[in-house]
């Protein structure tokens, strides 16, 4: 039995056309006529998009279930329309053998609502120091190795770290940060800092090491991806990498695109890491998603208890939620206002990450079938209430937004959905 998903705006070759996608035994088929016994949904003229896919999300399980869990995270995943999303490491035990990793996957198979695809750390306990992770015994499992959290502090331990995972053809995954340039600092070293007394994380801190990385990533032909980017300094290296023909390259995630150090408030809500940025920082990333430098928008997902984010903005957990809003704010406030096409935000949110991290899954016939169903014509404000995350975090509480995921599909499955045109012919 086939089921044809019907009266869709289908994302084909890079833009849409009207047309239908038919699904049989979780593939995409080849389109035909349907027959006695086979079951039309119809879309409404609603756009269907390969899933969008998420490669910095945190889901705190096994270690944390109190922040999150496998379940409630693919949850809020599928409600986001999220079919896949790979896993940062930061967990305890962290994924540093293939036992302590087993422990992970072994709850992704029981409870995931969607592709999870794991990283290993880097380093032993992810410590971002220290001992070098069994690559070889832990890379047919992972989408790569990353100490995210930690910047792995030693050039000479990075440049081994990419050696061994370009011999088994994964990439690192870094998140950039020189420790000795923190100086306790917990939100950006600009003016808001300044005028309230806080202390500050410079940009350097992170752009220096996305320096040195490229350097390394040229010298040992690794794969070579910076996580969160967030600074102008950054931005342009990794343009500099790319133009140079290097396998380099980076995300960002909505907040840092749609905020500023300018929007700061004393809440937890406005804290992660990295902070929010300059207003000229801000605009260099959206230059950035613009000219294709910046290859992939991901959430960086990081739920905490209510508790954990009370505290203000100086004892507050770093971390927000970003599952369930990610596309609606930036389907609004950039697309809406011409900043980038609809056509691009699905390559940032879906093409250019599956292809990155050789992610399954999409639209084209023989894939698995997972795929995103998304109204347009929905307008809401963001409530934290609605979400399936544990975790309510989120700095766009009370925003006005137009869009959303009504079907999430992965391998034929249905994951989550609004629609009520269903009907058997």
């Amino acid at each position: 039995m086939k089921t044809f998903y019907e009266n869709a705006m289908i994302y084909r070759g890079g833009r849409f056309e009207k047309g239908r996608l038919v699904v049989e035994q979780g593939r995409v088929a080849a389109d035909c006529e349907p027959q006695p016994g086979d079951s039309r949904v119809d879309l409404g003229g609603r756009y269907l998009v390969p899933g969008l896919v998420d490669v910095h999300v945190h889901l705190r399980e096994p270690g944390f279930p109190q922040k999150e869990t496998i379940a409630t995270g693919t949850a809020a995943a599928a409600h986001g329309g999220y079919t896949t999303v790979c896993s940062m490491p930061n967990l305890n035990p962290a994924p540093d053998t293939p036992e302590h990793l087993e422990e992970q996957l072994a709850l992704i198979r029981r409870d995931a609502a969607v592709r999870v695809k794991p990283y290993a750390s880097i380093t032993m306990g992810q410590r971002g120091c220290g001992e070098l992770v069994d690559f070889a015994a832990l890379a047919p499992h992972v989408a790569g190795f990353s100490d995210d959290g930690r910047g792995v502090q030693s050039e000479e331990l990075m440049e081994e770290a990419m050696r061994r995972a370009a011999a088994v053809r994964k990439p690192i995954v870094a998140h950039c940060e020189v420790d000795e340039l923190l100086r306790g600092g917990y939100i950006h070293d600009g003016v808001y800092c300044r005028e309230h007394g806080h202390r500050g994380i410079s940009s350097e801190s992170e752009w220096r090491q996305v320096e040195r990385d490229i350097a390394l990533a040229e010298r040992t032909g690794c794969q070579y991806h910076v996580c969160h980017v967030s600074t102008k300094e950054s931005v342009e290296l990794v343009r500099r990498a790319r133009a140079r023909g290097l396998r380099v390259s980076c995300e960002t995630g909505p907040h840092y695109l749609l905020l500023c150090d300018e929007d700061l408030q004393e809440e937890g809500r406005f804290k992660m890491n990295p902070p929010l940025r300059s207003r000229e920082d801000r605009e260099a990333l959206l230059a950035g998603i613009v000219d294709g430098t910046i290859e992939v928008i991901a959430t960086d997902h990081a739920p905490h208890t209510a508790e954990e984010k009370s505290r203000g903005l100086e004892r507050s957990a770093m971390g927000i939620v970003g599952l369930e809003t990610a596309f609606p704010l930036l389907y609004t406030y950039l697309v809406k206002r011409g900043v980038i096409t609809l056509e691009r935000l699905v390559e940032l949110m879906s093409v250019n990450p599956r292809r990155l991290f050789a992610l399954e899954g999409g639209i084209a016939e023989g894939d698995p079938a997972d795929f995103t169903v998304l109204d347009l014509d929905m307008h809401y404000a963001i409530d934290p209430a609605t979400f399936l995350s544990k975790g309510h975090a989120t700095p766009f509480a009370g925003w006005q937004v137009d869009g959303g995921a009504v079907l999430t599909v992965v391998g034929g499955r249905t994951v989550y959905d609004t629609l009520t045109t269903k009907s058997n012919r």
